[in-house]
């Protein structure tokens, strides 16, 4: 059995699905591996590193592999060079992308979305999107800090005082936890909030305080696999009138509010960013969705009078050698779960909860549920 590892053809993608580490894995499972030539550089690794785990450098990586394993769903010109049948694992954007869903099926592969993988305990170690949104909230702040100009911590002077940066996290999923952790870490003082009731203990045990209008619909706003539900016109009215008057006296504000296949609720309007003092900062990691905060614009920061919206889309992939590491490490747990050791083949169990959950194409079709094309 072959699996190859394919470079992005993005550009602006610098991370890459297997590391040296994961290579010696699937060796040692009886795998061969190819890899095409400079796919892990932008992460920091050689193909010389690749080479030394046991993997082929080759143009022709991706040619008769049984597996290709990629960060980004694969283009129309990438696909017709898989053979057919072959298992193409990555993470797919499938929502609002019926035609790309459609090629891939057309190309005969079997596509899985790795975003998809479901929040249950043994697929923890498979959870791209935790992985890749711990990473993206670390360096939200790092960000923020980059922007604001001033220093995060207090700091007491003979000279005088520097006040403590105040940092307002708003949604307290991984993204959010880890940007509340880092903040704290630097000596921000940190405020946060988030529509599901059991955050609240969470954003408290990090050292921060928790900000929401904790009505009825407040505690009955988490679905059962722990997303947050979208809320009523009434409660949105009256959360942003509680978050509009706490936005004024804040100095970093990060948004990382998304609901998955939707666009990004508005939760900072434009009026909110200008009662913002000049100097300010918003960091939108919800912006490739259609942004968070009004006036945000995608991989760039635009300024409002004084006050700076950052809105770079792929944070991940600023820290690419530890967002690879960590994505590789997800593959490589869901791979395992589709080959058998002992045959040392290929045996995807289509009745399998996981592969249910992420299979987006199969024998020239489209067979995810939520994305049957509309007839």
């Amino acid at each position: 059995m072959k699996i190859a590892i394919a470079k992005e053809v993005d550009a602006a993608e610098p991370r890459v699905a297997a590391t040296p580490d994961t290579v010696k894995k699937f060796k040692a499972l009886g795998i061969d591996i190819a890899i095409e030539p400079g796919a892990g550089i932008k992460s920091g690794l050689l193909d010389a590193d690749y080479e030394a785990a046991g993997a082929v450098v080759s143009a022709d990586a991706v040619k008769d592999a049984d597996i290709v394993i990629k960060v980004k769903r694969p283009d129309v010109s990438e696909v017709a060079k898989y053979k057919k049948g072959a298992l193409v694992i990555a993470i797919m954007d499938p929502y609002g992308n019926e035609a790309a869903l459609k090629a891939l099926a057309d190309a005969g592969v079997s596509a899985f979305a790795m975003e998809l993988m479901p929040r249950i305990t043994r697929a923890q170690v498979m959870d791209v999107l935790s992985s890749q949104a711990n990473l993206a909230g670390y360096r939200a702040v790092i960000e923020s800090a980059e922007a604001f100009g001033r220093a995060f911590p207090m700091m007491m002077t003979a000279a005088g005082t520097v006040p403590a940066a105040k940092v307002f996290v708003m949604g307290v999923g991984v993204a959010g936890l880890q940007a509340i952790a880092t903040a704290r870490r630097l000596g921000a003082v940190v405020t946060a909030t988030d529509v599901r009731p059991a955050t609240k203990e969470q954003v408290e045990s990090l050292g921060a305080k928790f900000l929401a209008v904790e009505d009825e619909e407040f505690k009955n706003a988490q679905t059962a696999g722990g997303y947050a539900k979208e809320m009523s016109k009434e409660y949105q009215a009256k959360q942003a009138a509680l978050t509009a008057e706490h936005i004024k006296k804040q100095d970093i504000v990060i948004t990382t509010a998304l609901i998955p296949g939707r666009p990004a609720p508005k939760l900072v309007s434009a009026e909110m960013v200008k009662s913002m003092k000049p100097g300010s900062v918003l960091v939108d990691l919800a912006v490739e969705r259609g942004g968070n905060v009004e006036g945000a614009k995608a991989n760039e920061i635009a300024d409002v009078g004084g006050v700076k919206i950052v809105g770079y889309t792929n944070l991940a992939g600023k820290v690419a050698a530890s967002a690879s590491g960590l994505y590789a490490r997800n593959l490589l747990s869901f791979i395992e779960t589709l080959y058998d050791k002992a045959a040392k083949s290929l045996a995807v169990k289509w009745d399998d909860e996981l592969v249910k959950a992420t299979a987006l194409t199969k024998d020239g079709a489209v067979i995810h549920p939520n994305f049957q094309p509309k007839a």
